[in-house]
């Protein structure tokens, strides 16, 4: 088959695309042919060594949707042809990859392989960071950084579903239009404007009750200063930089805040957990009540140039390969 691996970590042009090994489905497993796959800045925290892949030559790539091709043995409530999506999974940046098969979930018939690609990973992310992590309810106030990306546009329509006001960040005029229609209240350029000046003016000083930040180093410091006494900082994400060493006390300091690192993988532990989470958004997306934006498409070939475009922060929304 045709993959896209690594043989060693460093920029997009370290992505090849090339002949790779077919996968057999072990025990437990199916093989998925890949119809599309979801390009997630984890894929550039493996390419670029931040995170450490298990072995070279490696394959890129935590989220596809697709058709199972084959079962391995063992596997039950699964049949040869079914459209599945799955994410927390390496290896997407292919045309077939073996999944375990309780990590798939079938596609309901409104939902296609591009939308199921592009809800996986990001909108799992979105619905447990707003369900689990820090449950908004009516009343409560977010920031989140980058609230034109995948998971930005996604948790701000979350986030107003469960009644809460939604301050968002953004680089551009034009990602401050995908924000608002995205139902924040506020989308700050913070190219134009202190984010953290202007959250303390739209909460009266009061702050937010909790920030959701996947920026990392440049946005971390001045975030703390945005929340309320006892408010919660959840850092899922790290685009800009990892966040240096935090001195607990300086939660204290800044009014006894809480701090989360959280990862998809702990929220979506087992298969009912998954089920909830993937059932909730293919629901509200066959509903027409949960948008989800693909920025672009690339071929598989070019996988390098899709991550050059998701570093640059040139996407709003979500950014697929296409076998």
């Amino acid at each position: 088959m045709k993959a896209v691996r690594i043989h060693k970590t460093g920029g997009p042009e370290v992505l090849v695309y090339e002949d790779a090994p077919d996968p057999k489905p072990a025990a437990g497993e199916a093989l998925v042919r890949v119809e599309a796959a979801g390009v997630n800045f984890i894929d550039v925290y493996y390419r670029s060594g931040l995170y450490k892949a298990a072995a070279l030559p490696y394959t890129p790539g935590m989220e596809a949707a697709g058709t199972v091709a084959a079962l391995g043995e063992g596997v039950a409530g699964l049949k040869v042809g079914e459209r599945v999506a799955y994410a927390m999974n390496p290896g997407s940046y292919a045309e077939y990859a073996a999944v375990p098969a309780w990590k798939l979930v079938k596609l309901p018939e409104a939902v296609d392989a591009k939308q199921g690609a592009a809800a996986m990973l990001q909108g799992m992310t979105a619905h447990y960071l707003s369900h689990s992590t820090f449950p908004l309810k009516p009343g409560h106030k977010a920031l989140v950084h980058a609230g034109a990306g995948g998971v930005g546009l996604l948790l701000t329509q979350l986030a107003r579903r469960l009644g809460a006001t939604v301050y968002t960040t953004v680089g551009t005029e034009a990602k401050a239009e995908a924000s608002r229609a995205a139902g924040a209240h506020e989308a700050i350029l913070y190219t134009k404007a202190d984010f953290g000046e202007e959250v303390k003016r739209l909460t009266g000083g009061k702050g937010v009750d909790v920030v959701y930040d996947s920026v990392g180093v440049s946005t971390f410091a001045k975030s703390l200063d945005c929340l309320r006494p006892r408010g919660m900082m959840v850092l899922y994400g790290q685009s800009s930089g990892p966040v240096p060493p935090v001195e607990t006390g300086l939660l204290a300091a800044k009014g006894s805040l809480f701090l989360t690192r959280p990862s998809l993988a702990a929220y979506a532990a087992d298969k009912e957990e998954l089920a909830w989470r993937a059932g909730d958004l293919f629901k509200w997306m066959a509903a027409g009540e949960l948008t989800l934006k693909i920025d672009r498409t690339f071929p598989l070939a070019e996988a390098s140039q899709a991550h050059a475009a998701l570093e640059g922060r040139k996407t709003s929304g979500k950014v697929l390969l296409i076998p």
